[in-house]
């Protein structure tokens, strides 16, 4: 289905976007063919690429604040559903839960390597990517997933392992909302249920990217608080950033779609924050230019009344 939406104000840019669901990827390994939402704008040429993993339970479907945005200011964004998602329903005592975070990672990494037959499901785009720039995001599991692209290791539940599952064609990313260190940081609910969460680590996650937290998210998961979704930031190594949102929940003021029921802190003024200041540093990261980036920086930092904090190391 290709659904063209043409935008009328600045919330998503000036640039038509065009949306096409479901591209469907055969995946007989995974069990259930991988499903995928492709949406760029409908003008532009050498368009850059950005990975967008949903959050538990999400589906292509979700964070259209921010797939909207980013495609109609000229990126291509591809969304698969994860295997966690309640459109696939998976029942619970399937095999492939333990797992679940690794199907993660090889869903994203498909995406990758069939970027042209995705490329091609959209009327008009062939021709018009640039896949030298290519970017991971994901919000709370998907800033796991999309981290994992970027160096992020995991230690494997049932081996005990921390593979390496870093991509070389992923140049930098943005994690949103997303999991803290492991160990006695968590919660005994979140060490028994969730196990891909207790042992992670950072410091080889050297790539680009820009951490998102808010300020009031706090996660069940963890007995720290809120600022357990800046470790992303606080404990990797090179160039990053972070974005802390004044006021916000795990949802950030809504990113996970217009009228999602899921969030608990719906402002429009947190939203448009993180949709300008990630737009920005998408540009930036990816070298399309760093104008956008230098002026919210200065914006921020000069502006008392600021509904956000940005920080940077190298």
């Amino acid at each position: 289905m290709t659904t063209p939406d043409t935008p009328t104000t600045g919330t998503f840019g000036t640039a038509p976007v065009v949306s096409v669901k479901p591209v469907v990827l055969p995946a007989p390994e995974r069990g259930t063919d991988l499903r995928v939402r492709v949406s760029a704008p409908a003008t532009g040429e050498d368009l850059p690429v950005v990975l967008l993993a949903h959050g538990f339970g999400s589906s292509l479907d979700g964070y259209a604040p921010l797939a909207d945005h980013w495609a109609a200011h000229g990126f291509v964004v591809v969304q698969p559903t994860h295997l966690d998602s309640r459109t696939v329903a998976l029942p619970e005592d399937d095999p492939r839960r333990p797992r679940l975070w690794r199907y993660r990672v090889a869903d994203l990494k498909r995406v990758l390597d069939d970027l042209d037959t995705l490329v091609a499901a959209v009327p008009g785009l062939a021709g018009r990517v640039d896949s030298g720039r290519i970017a991971a995001a994901g919000h709370s599991f998907g800033g796991q997933t999309a981290g994992i692209l970027l160096g992020l290791r995991v230690a494997d539940p049932e081996t005990g392992e921390a593979e390496d599952l870093s991509d070389p064609r992923v140049r930098a990313g943005v994690l949103l909302a997303t999991a803290g260190n492991g160990g006695d940081d968590l919660t005994p609910f979140a060490a028994e249920n969730l196990p891909w969460l207790r042992g992670p680590d950072f410091s080889r996650m050297s790539a680009p990217a820009l951490v998102v937290a808010g300020d009031r998210d706090e996660l069940p998961l963890t007995v720290r608080g809120a600022d357990w979704t800046a470790d992303p930031y606080v404990l990797s190594p090179g160039a990053k950033s972070l974005l802390t949102v004044f006021g916000a929940q795990h949802f950030l003021g809504g990113v996970s779609g217009y009228d999602a029921a899921e969030t608990t802190d719906e402002n429009p003024a947190l939203v448009a924050l993180v949709q300008r200041v990630t737009t920005a540093y998408l540009r930036h990261a990816l070298g399309l230019g760093s104008a956008g980036w230098t002026a919210v920086r200065e914006e921020l930092d000069g502006d008392p009344h600021a509904v956000g904090r940005l920080e940077s190391k190298e």
